[in-house]
């Protein structure tokens, strides 16, 4: 089975939130199995112990952080099922 492969961009781009450093430019993605992608700021040492109890993390996954006017501008683009 291929690999899973970025098929578009949820929201708008990091250029059209202002974001033309290249530092701290959350973004969404597609992919072609149906998963999604996120691209934010590492912050599992600073979130995991902030985790609600019922909250599980596998040693593979990171928690990573995105604007909220990333989200918020990705909505319309997100599936509703």
């Amino acid at each position: 089975m291929p690999a899973a492969h970025v098929t578009r961009r949820l929201g708008v781009s990091p250029r059209e939130r202002s974001c033309t450093t290249g530092e701290t430019c959350p973004d969404l993605f597609e992919l072609s199995d149906g998963n999604f992608a996120v691209m934010g700021t590492e912050a599992t040492s600073a979130l995991e112990s902030s985790l609600p109890p019922d909250a599980a993390r596998a040693d593979y996954e990171r928690i990573v952080v995105i604007s909220r006017e990333t989200l918020i501008r990705a909505k319309k683009d997100i599936p509703d099922v």
